[in-house]
């Protein structure tokens, strides 16, 4: 691997007698891990049906596990949201956060969701779970990352560092940093970043690191905690951006600081520090609350509800055309013009048509439900397969009408059964 000179002699000066050994990482495979969703199974049920090859248990990560598959994404439990693909080293972060179900957290720099994802887990459907990511393009795949995993409280926002502190304030319990950086711990898994790195753009990153954990000071409440990671080995965008912080900050104090090198751990490399917030304020939010622009709006939904699905969903209204239900606690964000965010009202369901008489529902529904919480059809391997390319199926003991397509009990999607036949509603950039 032809790696920077600049990088190699910055390296070699800092780890000294380890250097060598450190080299010699780059000589073995790509380190490579899965995280199973426990909003949907067990990590006990996932060890049995996994389609992935496993090898060993993440030790800083109880639901994750080192897996010997090239390709661990292309498969239909994938598509199910039943596990994420995530390098080992960077499942070390979130765990610090110590997040706790019914509390305020944020992932500030979250795209593509793998620590956001992770911290929904420890939540478990209780609290404000805020994921933002500034770069829209990396937004969609955050938002289809926590479509799949069937996450549903949280609040997906695009929008700067100031533009949040302006919005939140001191709101958060916790809050997750995974910071922008030179990506030095990338090279092996992805060599395009390679050429990409310069002393100068560690500068650079370093800078927008300050920025970026400067409003994060702004957001977090009094005796919350931050925990903040990178996955690059630079002690200007690591140890020395820490200890500038906390030499400007006061009210911080440092609980931990660990950095994951690949000749020492099984993994590619990460750091991150634990901090806590000894002296400040903490911010309270009006909650949202339904506002139902027309009395009729919600009628073709509530009726597609009573004939489609086995549950009530409270907190449900409508917003021009979209129907979506909040959660509870969840606050009432005013996004100003100027301010972009998206998916920001709660869990999006569907919309009207454009007559406003038939409700269609959409796909994150689908994956937020359970295969008892809905008319469904279980499919076999073949039919999955199948339906995740697009294809129509028979289902002649179907229920007519709107159906979750599961797989082994998991949902995959929406199919609409007429005459005996599921024609597919799989979103067409979801298509295998």
């Amino acid at each position: 691997m032809n790696l920077p000179r600049e990088f190699l002699s910055v390296m070699k000066a800092r780890l000294g007698a380890d250097y060598d050994n450190f080299l010699k990482s780059y000589e073995k495979p790509v380190v490579r891990g899965v995280r199973a969703n426990t909003l949907k199974i067990s990590v006990e049920e996932f060890e049995k049906i996994s389609p992935v090859i496993l090898d060993g248990c993440v030790p800083w990560e109880k639901s994750g596990f080192y897996t010997l598959s090239d390709s661990p994404g292309k498969t239909i439990e994938h598509a199910a949201g039943l596990y994420y693909v995530q390098e080992p080293s960077a499942m070390c972060a979130a765990p610090e956060l110590d997040v706790r179900p019914g509390e305020r957290v944020l992932d500030l720099c979250s795209a593509p969701g793998g620590k956001g994802t992770q911290l929904a887990q420890c939540m478990d459907g209780e609290g404000v779970l805020v994921l933002n990511e500034i770069n829209y393009d990396r937004f969609k795949i955050l938002e289809s990352n926590v479509e799949r995993m069937g996450i549903k409280n949280t609040l997906l926002t695009s929008a700067t560092p100031e533009v949040m502190a302006e919005l939140f304030g001191s709101y958060f319990d916790k809050i997750l940093v995974d910071a922008p950086c030179s990506g030095e711990g990338m090279f092996k898994k992805e060599p395009n970043a390679i050429p990409e790195w310069s002393l100068k753009n560690v500068e650079i990153c370093a800078e927008r690191q300050k920025n970026i954990i400067e409003c994060a000071d702004r957001m977090l409440a009094v005796g919350g905690r931050m925990v903040y990671s990178t996955c690059t080995f630079s002690s200007d965008e690591n140890e020395r951006q820490i200890e500038s912080f906390l030499k400007n900050n006061k009210n911080y104090k440092l609980l931990d600081m660990k950095r994951l090198l690949p000749h020492n751990i099984r993994g590619e490399g990460h750091f991150c520090a634990v901090l806590e917030k000894t002296d400040g304020k903490r911010t309270d939010l009006k909650l949202k609350k339904p506002c139902v622009k027309d009395g009729n709006s919600l009628k073709p939904y509530r009726e597609w509800e009573a004939q489609t699905l086995g549950i009530k969903l409270e907190n449900v209204y409508d917003s021009d055309r979209a129907i979506r239900s909040f959660f509870d606690g969840m606050p009432d964000i005013n996004f100003r013009s100027g301010y972009k965010a998206c998916r920001a009202e709660g869990l999006f369901l569907g919309c009207n048509d454009s007559a406003g008489k038939r409700f269609i529902p959409s796909h994150r529904l689908a994956m937020a439900l359970k295969a008892d919480e809905a008319k469904s059809v279980d499919v076999d391997e073949y039919t999955a397969l199948n339906y995740l390319h697009g294809l129509t199926f028979e289902a002649p003991a179907a229920e007519k009408g709107w159906n979750l397509v599961t797989y082994r009990g998991y949902p995959l999607g929406w199919c609409k059964v007429v005459e005996g036949v599921a024609k597919n509603h799989l979103p067409s950039g979801l298509r295998i």
